[in-house]
């Protein structure tokens, strides 16, 4: 190795152990400093309100690598270290025992936490969130005593937490402030379809109700109050009102900052010497068809994309973040998988039936397609991330028909 100063990575989920494992595959040789603030190694995060509540995946499946990994390629991995400061321009990190650290290259990974939920109740037992392993365990533990939960919030986190708890046995209602699910995220189309699937198996859910306080007894939970008047009965809650990110050591240090640290496609923030990648990075994103210029994703694909960038450049050898934003989610039977992000106005064509739970949602935009929501069609979800990428302009009647095939139907723009 290197006598160089060390890239210090703070944040050991997605992002930041990508990054490291990247940087190293490039060519790399800086000493490697990887803090995580938990006390878990680098683990899977997407099977925690999935196969971890369902019991389908054990914790044991949840490592990033293997336990080897970090030591053969002399990543030194810190656990339970909690970065406190940041000085950009003496490039020291002052960790929360008081030690520091100087740095050549300073990574950001710092992800995002649970957005709270600003009513009377929330710290009854009974009252759950989800975005760390431990806070899994502590839901599929309640699950042995609870009967009936209330997920708040009808965003992917909450449908996937809902489905899982419905799978184990639960009464399960979801609470939506907004007319419908999924609201950002989805058009009328797809957040009816979704709706209705959820409820079909068994979960009520509540839309276009704001909740007013959480109440109970003996300090537990048994109530959701909803603006309305009404009360839904529970011994549980699940919040699962979205996040934000963790942009305070930046915004201290005067990064610039905006729903997010802003990043250029390789990851670089406005300090020197300083990048930024995973959830807390709002980054400029290529000319891909139907994006924005720069986006906060909220995905591993982001992550793992966005650290590979940034990987580049600290080896010297520079390949901006490419490719169509997609993310997946499983909830119930359902494997939702989406390319690219529609827009209101958008011309939306179906291809399948979407009462058999086995269909495609095609987004075209002056003729272009720009988006896909696939449910249970894997191979159309592939095919529709190239046709975005190509810019291919399709005709919607071709699209529609089952009997074409959709590889023979890609023009170009």
């Amino acid at each position: 190795m290197s006598a160089r100063a060390p890239l210090v990575i703070v944040g050991a989920s997605y992002a930041g152990t990508q990054l490291a494992a990247t940087a190293r595959e490039l060519g790399f040789d800086a000493p490697i400093i990887l803090l995580g603030e938990e006390g878990h190694a680098p683990y899977q995060r997407p099977p925690l309100s999935k196969g971890l509540l369902t019991g389908q995946t054990s914790v044991d499946a949840l490592a990033l690598r293997g336990p080897g990994f970090f030591a053969d390629q002399a990543i030194d991995l810190q656990l339970g270290r909690r970065a406190k400061a940041l000085d950009a321009a003496a490039r020291t990190l002052t960790l929360d025992d008081g030690s520091t650290l100087g740095y050549g290259w300073l990574a950001l990974a710092t992800g995002a936490r649970c957005r709270a939920l600003p009513v009377p109740g929330t710290d009854l037992d009974g009252v759950y969130n989800l975005r760390t392993l431990d806070d899994a365990l502590r839901i599929s533990d309640a699950l042995a005593q609870a009967t009936r939960a209330c997920v708040i919030g009808g965003g992917f986190i909450g449908l996937e937490v809902a489905s899982a708890l419905a799978a184990r046995g639960a009464s399960v209602t979801v609470v939506e402030s907004q007319p419908r699910l999924l609201a950002r995220s989805f058009p009328p189309l797809m957040s009816d379809y979704l709706a209705g699937a959820h409820r079909q198996r068994g979960v009520e859910v509540v839309l276009g109700r704001g909740v007013r306080a959480l109440s109970g007894d003996a300090g537990r939970v048994r109530h959701v109050e909803l603006d309305d008047g009404s009360r839904i009965a529970c011994d549980m809650v699940v919040l699962g009102i979205g996040v934000q990110p963790n942009i305070e050591l930046a915004l201290e240090a005067g990064i610039a900052c905006d729903n997010g640290i802003l990043t250029d496609a390789l990851g670089r923030t406005s300090a020197p010497q300083v990048i930024a990648v995973g959830d807390v990075a709002n980054t400029l994103l290529p000319a891909v068809p139907g994006c924005p210029l720069r986006l906060r994703l909220e995905s591993i694909q982001a992550a793992n994309d966005g650290a590979r960038a940034a990987a580049s450049a600290l080896a010297g050898t520079p390949q901006p973040f490419e490719g169509v934003p997609w993310f997946w989610s499983d909830q119930h039977k359902l494997k939702l998988q989406m390319a690219g992000l529609p827009m209101p106005g958008d011309q939306a064509v179906v291809r399948g039936e979407m009462q058999s739970d086995r269909f495609s949602l095609f987004y075209l935009r002056g003729g272009v397609m720009v988006a896909a929501h696939s449910v249970n069609r894997p191979a159309e979800h592939m095919l529709s991330r190239k046709l975005i990428a190509a810019g291919a302009r399709i005709d919607p009647q071709q699209l529609q028909d089952e009997s074409v095939d959709l590889k023979s139907t890609r023009s170009s723009p």
